[in-house]
């Protein structure tokens, strides 16, 4: 599935490819909790790198997040002008990147379930809204983003 997605204030847009496109897995770590700027969370897709198209990338600006006092390899992206979150790519899978279901333009399928994780580094003021279906973890589920889709039927 294409996937369009832009920052807040239009100066930077990106197309990429998306075999998993789903938006059902919120993550509720200190960094998405923080970064996002969300309820709480931050929702990421699963993407193809080799097909991300970028315009307006001078304007993109990356941060590493700093985790037991080292700085992650994992870039997260964002526009310079807006602080809008755009995707996340770690040069640990480098055929990867996870755009922000807040940043894509594009419809979205609706999930038929939900994960909620990292529930351990939850803000106590956030609540969960988990549905009968939903799946909750106090850190990673052992699926993957892509075999939560293979499992449904999902994959495009």
């Amino acid at each position: 599935m294409l996937l369009e997605g832009s920052c807040h204030c239009g100066a930077v847009h990106f197309r990429v490819d998306s075999p998993h496109p789903y938006p059902y897995q919120r993550c509720y770590c200190s960094i998405c909790r923080k970064t996002a700027g969300g309820g709480g969370y931050a929702i990421n897709l699963g993407a193809r790198a080799e097909t991300l198209a970028v315009e307006g990338a001078e304007h993109k600006r990356v941060y590493h997040a700093v985790i037991d006092g080292e700085e992650s390899s994992g870039e997260r992206h964002f526009c310079g002008r807006c602080a809008s979150a755009l995707w996340v790519f770690d040069p640990g899978w480098p055929e990867l990147v996870h755009p922000f279901a807040s940043a894509i333009d594009s419809e979205l399928p609706v999930p038929p379930e939900r994960v909620h994780l990292l529930l351990d580094s939850k803000a106590s003021w956030v609540e969960i809204e988990a549905r009968d279906s939903d799946r909750c973890f106090a850190g990673y589920p052992e699926e993957s983003l892509a075999e939560w889709h293979r499992r449904l039927g999902l994959e495009r």
